[in-house]
């Protein structure tokens, strides 16, 4: 019944790859996922993290009495204060560990509530045991403003007579989820759910929404059987190892490095109006955490770093392909290691590694180091047109993953909508990638903001989607 992350089961499919040497293992992410949320994040820097908005739970404390021992349950807002040891060690209890010998342990850098921090408006809250204190739960939460559909704008004044126009709407989202394992199947999960729901209600959010997998029917369960949630969207999550060779760029392609007030204006005159596109984009793009957005376009034509003229000068003439992409560097907000390896598991991992390294022309694919705390690059707002796109996009992946490389990362990772057109040109392995994660949504208003768009859990899916790189 715990929402699980879409990065920490992809490291024990390399363990299939020391099996069959390259990679020919059929398991995906969303069949390994165990008990973790989606994922564990943790923080660096508690003192530099933006200041936003922080709304206090006003419930009063629930109290819930089970069983013939009267326990009873208390769920209320976390405090680092007194809650930071407690929360770590049901986290550690809910480790992947398959057999009780691999496991995956993620360092939160003693930030458990780092995954919301850098939202406009967030919440955790733990479930604790009235007579002894002992934490047993734990749920977070954030709220935003996203696309959830477009309208046609008449416009005289323009060229084009109609535009589109983005429609927005507060969600929240649900994240974090976990239950200590000794006191699941009491309703704690549903408890944190609810209560969760009601601070959302509490500050005029109208849809509620959350990631888990398919293959998770506790959790599935749990939010479309018991909270009223309906499945809505399944988008792809694309991962490839970082090696331990460069990947060349294509000469035939000229990339650009956009400013933040750039990248802002291009996201916001192209991609607007794509499902749930955040509303504050300039937040994310100057997040100390954004490494940079990237445009691709073919060589020879008028634009270069040196003769940029602006993403509105660009957008009027655009060549006939270009691509975008961000980066958001993780490994500053959480990092991983897989524990429990065998000693010839790891020797075959550093052997692979070894061999990269001393024949990098020969570009042989290696396991990257998993075994010691690792991070990962996060790809968001993937985007572009004309008929190159997607080797445009394929040119940007591979500077993306370089970028990863020379930052000391072992993955770099992706979300994109099931049927995005460009999905093609992003490389990754099949055996590591999910390619249906799964998405429910839930109204929790009682008005609609637009009647353009009715109620958004019915409507169809598009070919593109925005996966905010603060909720990875």
């Amino acid at each position: 019944m715990i929402p699980s992350p879409k990065l920490c089961p992809l490291l024990f499919c390399f363990f299939a790859c020391f099996r069959s040497y390259p990679p020919a293992c059929s398991l995906t992410l969303e069949k390994l996922r165990f008990h973790l949320y989606k994922p564990l994040f943790g923080f660096a820097s508690i003192s530099t993290a933006p200041k936003p908005i922080i709304f206090h739970y006003i419930h009063s404390e629930c109290e819930q009495r089970m069983g013939d021992e009267e326990c009873v349950i208390v769920v209320r807002e976390f405090d680092h204060r007194k809650d930071l040891a407690s929360v770590e060690e049901v986290e550690k209890r809910c480790e992947v560990g398959p057999g009780g010998k691999l496991s995956l342990f993620t360092d939160l850098l003693g930030d458990p509530i780092c995954r919301v921090r850098h939202s406009p408006a967030f919440l955790m809250l733990v479930a604790e045991l009235s007579s002894t204190k002992e934490t047993v739960g734990m749920i977070r939460g954030c709220i935003k403003t996203v696309t959830c559909g477009k309208k046609l704008y008449r416009n005289t004044k323009t060229s084009d007579p109609s535009e589109a126009l983005p429609i927005y709407t507060k969600v929240a989202y649900i994240l974090g989820l976990r239950v200590s394992p000794s006191h699941r199947r009491m309703g704690i999960g549903l408890k944190l759910v609810r209560r969760m729901e009601d601070w959302f209600v509490q500050n005029g959010v109208e849809y509620s929404y959350l990631a888990t997998e398919n293959d998770n029917q506790a959790s599935v369960n749990l939010f479309t059987d018991k909270c009223g949630y309906s499945k809505f969207r399944t988008p792809s999550v694309l991962v490839n190892p970082v090696f331990a060779h460069r990947l060349p760029v294509s000469n035939r392609v000229t990339l650009i490095k956009l400013s933040p007030s750039d990248a802002e204006s291009l996201y916001r005159r192209r991609f607007s109006t794509t499902e749930f596109f955040p509303r504050d984009i300039d937040s994310v793009l100057s997040n100390r955490l954004s490494l940079g957005t990237f445009l691709a376009v073919p060589r020879g034509c008028c634009y270069t770093q040196g003769s940029w003229p602006g993403s509105d000068k660009f957008l009027s003439e655009p060549p006939e392909s270009w691509a975008v992409l961000s980066v958001w560097n993780c490994k500053d907000v959480f990092r991983l290691e897989v524990r429990g390896a065998s000693r010839m598991r790891k020797t075959l991992a550093k052997t692979t590694r070894i061999v990269d390294k001393l024949l990098p022309f020969l570009r042989l694919p290696s396991i990257p180091e998993v075994f010691r705390p690792f991070g990962l690059h996060f790809l968001y707002g993937l985007g572009g047109e004309g008929p190159s796109a997607a080797k445009l996009v394929n040119a940007l992946c591979a500077h993306a993953h370089n970028l990863a490389k020379e930052g000391g990362c072992s993955v770099v990772a992706t979300e994109v909508a099931n049927r995005e057109p460009l999905k093609v040109g992003v490389p990754h392995w099949k055996m590591l990638s999910c390619n249906e994660d799964l998405w429910c949504i839930k109204r929790l208003g009682e008005d609609y903001s637009d009647g353009y768009v009715g109620d958004w859990t019915k409507s169809p899916p598009g070919f593109s989607i925005f996966v905010d790189p603060r909720e990875f």
